[in-house]
């Protein structure tokens, strides 16, 4: 199979990013890339789907990786995991020498590992430029859903219909389920026993970076957790926080320690992004001199949360203020300006953050069980969004009324645009077709 076989293969059976912002995979695929690396770092607290996936599924995720490896004309493999993922470790370690070019690399078990600049830098001793791709480094990181979802189209001709989720928090039995694309948060929650208390909230995604959602919120190609946690937890108060109440606080009670700086993982490999100088800069209404580029320097804010969920004692929200104004930035139509990169801190490795010290800031630790992996297809019904990662939405290619089965194509991207194609998740009728979704009963 040559490289653009496997493109085309890959978007065909709609295979994106499994465990970020989902990024179609055949876009990634490069033959200047000289390394794939597997993230296989979870970089969320408590998700538990990768660890899970290198135990349970271990040939099909490496057969995957040395697919993509021999295909781009690759030099390695790298299969990048954390250091306590021992079982992981073990599986991947027992067959890992049947594949030629692939190596395992032992991640620290820091926050956050799995942002593939600093995964990257980890593996590698390459440094992404701040504004710019991996494969500028030669490099293509793969998740290891992503993985899997390749090997199954290649050797199985299985299209992506199913997501690995972990739900945990405030249920009766947490698990990492494999469910049909298109399925509720409501149908997670009910798998896992239920909730345990009647006040809750639920974010979709991780502690650090997910967003609070409804039980009417769909699973999409790029869902990894679902989370029902107490009102009262960081995750949950940091985020109901407002623009006016967070800049407030920054104007009255922030005392420029710059611990938000000194920890911030994009700096620390040398980025511009400096959350303390925009800090100073917004609560001082400063807007002229090098104020206007600690405003243009939030662009090469990559929201990992750190800096508001772990780094200031006084409880302000960096991240929150700078995603803000990086949007409004974007909506103005403002372009991120060209940066160069300073030197990585001789400080980086004693500025790591422990993730198990997280874990307990965040008050997660309660929460941080096992949660068995197991299948789950039999759903009355699903709605599966027309827009499943970045790039175009798809355009439906069935009708209402009509009959579909498991794995059937119902709908494209525009020629010619980012995006892969969407499949039917579970055998049934088409009962209605929107221009934001596509429902099947069965």
């Amino acid at each position: 199979m040559n490289i653009n076989e496997l493109k085309s293969a890959l978007q065909e059976a709609g295979v994106v990013g499994a465990g970020g912002a989902g990024f179609p995979t055949y876009a990634k695929l490069s033959e200047d890339a000289d390394t794939v690396l597997l993230n296989a770092a979870e970089c969320e607290p408590l998700t538990k789907v990768d660890r899970q996936l290198l135990i349970q599924n271990v040939r099909e995720i490496l057969g995957g990786m040395q697919l993509l490896v021999e295909t781009l004309g690759a030099n390695e493999g790298i299969i990048a995991v954390k250091k306590s993922y021992t079982a992981s470790i073990d599986a991947i370690s027992a067959c890992i020498g049947e594949y030629q070019k692939l190596r395992i690399h032992i991640l620290p078990d820091v926050y956050p590992a799995g942002d593939e600049v600093v995964l990257i830098y980890e593996a590698t001793g390459r440094v992404v430029p701040q504004g710019k791709i991996p494969i500028v480094v030669g490099c293509v990181v793969v998740n290891v859903e992503t993985a899997l979802n390749v090997y199954r189209k290649v050797f199985e001709q299985k299209n992506v219909t199913t997501k690995f989720v972990t739900v945990a928090g405030l249920v009766r039995q947490p698990l990492t389920a494999e469910v049909p694309v298109g399925v509720t948060v409501a149908d997670m929650i009910a798998l896992a026993g239920g909730t345990t208390d009647d006040d809750y909230a639920i974010i979709m995604g991780g502690p650090m970076t997910g967003r609070i959602v409804t039980e009417s919120e769909l699973v999409t190609k790029t869902t990894k957790a679902i989370l029902v946690l107490p009102p009262s937890c960081p995750p949950v108060a940091k985020r109901r926080m407002t623009t006016k109440f967070n800049i407030r606080n920054a104007m009255s009670v922030c005392s420029q320690c710059s611990m938000c700086t000194s920890l911030c993982p994009r700096h620390l490999l040398g980025g511009a992004i400096q959350p303390h100088e925009f800090m100073r800069a917004l609560a001082n209404g400063l807007t002229s001199g090098d104020s206007v580029n600690t405003y243009l320097n939030s662009f090469f804010c990559v929201s990992c949360g750190l800096c508001e969920m772990y780094s200031c004692h006084q409880s302000l929200s960096p991240r929150s203020l700078l995603d803000q104004y990086k949007g409004g930035l974007r909506q103005a139509g403002v372009k991120p300006p060209e940066r160069p990169m300073k030197p990585v801190d001789p400080m980086r490795e004693e500025r790591k953050v422990p993730e198990h010290r997280l874990v307990h800031r965040l008050g997660l630790a309660p929460f941080d069980v096992p949660a068995p992996l197991s299948r789950h297809t039999d759903f009355e019904s699903v709605t599966l969004s027309l827009r499943q990662s970045i790039g175009a939405p798809c355009v439906p290619c069935v009708k209402k009324g009509e009959q579909v089965s498991a794995g059937q194509l119902i709908g494209q991207p525009p020629e010619g645009a980012l995006g892969v194609c969407l499949h039917a998740s579970i055998s049934g009728t088409v009962t209605d077709v929107t221009d934001q979704a596509i429902m099947i009963r069965s």
